[in-house]
């Protein structure tokens, strides 16, 4: 690694533009010295008929981990780009981005920013040991059991009656993962992503929003929706 010079941090192969011959994909970016901390991370693809080199760079080049993953994610035959980077953040936040090959071009198709922006919500404590979630963009509700926290936990926070004792709002974390998986077995990956539930303070945390997205011919959209916590020990 020479100072000053991009390294290389994560190489995959695959055919992005789907003409039968494997190209590099690669994560170039500036470490920090002493640190895990990379800074202007770029995605450059070598296609592998013509020999060109495309360099994409990040809106968000900088953070912990860059990774690459490679897979269709549009049903188009050809090998899709995930890029996910750590954020480095108390939230577990990550920037994610999907890059795809459509028409000879390589297009961005998923951006965390505005999937981040895209979904709202809310989340209120209410009596009786519970904390209701609110998915405003899809409409949805979820109630979650708070009595797995623990009797010090509530005691803080609930009279003796379950009755708040002031009430309490907590949010969704933006997005802390972004997994690749094929539910329906088709070879075309759906995206799952993951966004933390945060209560009276980030690290009190409540469980996940899981949104599983589609591509649907032009971009992701949620094909469905849960809540999950984590469980408690027997």
């Amino acid at each position: 690694m020479r100072q000053n010079q991009p390294s290389i941090v994560a190489v995959k192969r695959g055919d992005i533009d789907g003409d039968g011959v494997m190209d590099s994909v690669l994560l170039t970016a500036m470490k920090t010295p002493d640190s895990p901390f990379w800074r202007n991370i770029t995605l450059v693809i070598q296609n592998g008929r013509t020999h060109h080199t495309e360099h994409i760079p990040f809106k968000n080049n900088a953070g912990y981990r860059p990774t690459l993953y490679l897979g269709d994610f549009t049903g188009n035959k050809g090998d899709d780009i995930l890029v996910a980077i750590d954020t480095g953040g108390s939230g577990g936040a990550i920037y994610a981005y999907v890059f795809s090959s459509i028409s000879g071009h390589i297009v961005q198709i998923f951006d965390s920013d505005i999937f981040n922006e895209s979904l709202k919500y809310a989340v209120n404590y209410e009596n009786q040991y519970k904390a209701e979630v609110i998915s405003y963009t899809l409409k949805e509700k979820y109630m979650l059991d708070l009595t797995y926290k623990g009797k010090d936990y509530l005691s803080e926070i609930y009279s003796s009656q379950g009755v708040l004792k002031a009430p309490i709002t907590g949010w969704v974390n933006p997005l802390s993962g972004l997994y690749p998986i094929d539910y329906n077995r088709d070879g075309t990956f759906e995206l799952e992503a993951y966004q933390r539930i945060a209560g009276r303070y980030n690290a009190d945390g409540l469980g996940y929003v899981q949104t599983v997205l589609k591509w649907n011919g032009h971009r992701f959209i949620p094909e469905r929706q849960s809540v999950a916590i984590s469980g408690e020990e027997i």
